[in-house]
């Protein structure tokens, strides 16, 4: 087979090191970006204070103090896994609702509405990788 040995040295290299850092990169990329939409969805309209109104079970949680919003935080928990979490002590009574309040999702959704755009970002990563790989 011609050329054989050239993709042989391609494929190696598209299942070392360097995939994995692009790969992280873009997973760090995509949990700041699901980051951002939840952070879009719960201050969208809200009032924050004397005027705030209380969101209705099934949509974003309204902002008020701004405890939820700014407690969101990424982090990189692995060479291959990102993670988007709230600090907000009541983040996970919002997001899947108690025994007394219904659910309030706002990191779900964002975390759906996002997925598009961090595949097609992924894709063009592991795109670029494959032509540099071709020298």
């Amino acid at each position: 087979m011609t050329g054989r040995d050239k993709h042989v040295q391609r494929l190696k290299r598209l299942s070392g090191p360097e995939v994995v850092k692009a790969a992280g990169r873009v997973l760090f990329v995509g949990a700041d970006m699901i980051k951002a939409e939840a952070q879009r969805g719960i201050t969208a309209g809200s009032v924050s204070g004397k005027g705030h109104v209380a969101s209705k079970p099934g949509q974003f949680p309204n902002n008020d103090t701004g405890t939820l919003k700014n407690g969101i935080r990424t982090a990189m928990t692995g060479p291959l896994e990102a993670s988007v979490t709230s600090t907000a002590p009541y983040a996970g009574a919002l997001e899947y609702g108690t025994s007394k309040m219904g659910a309030r999702p706002y990191m779900r959704p964002s975390r759906d509405k996002s997925e598009p755009r961090i595949q097609k970002l992924f894709a063009k990563e592991i795109g670029n990788l494959i032509k540099r790989s071709g020298n």
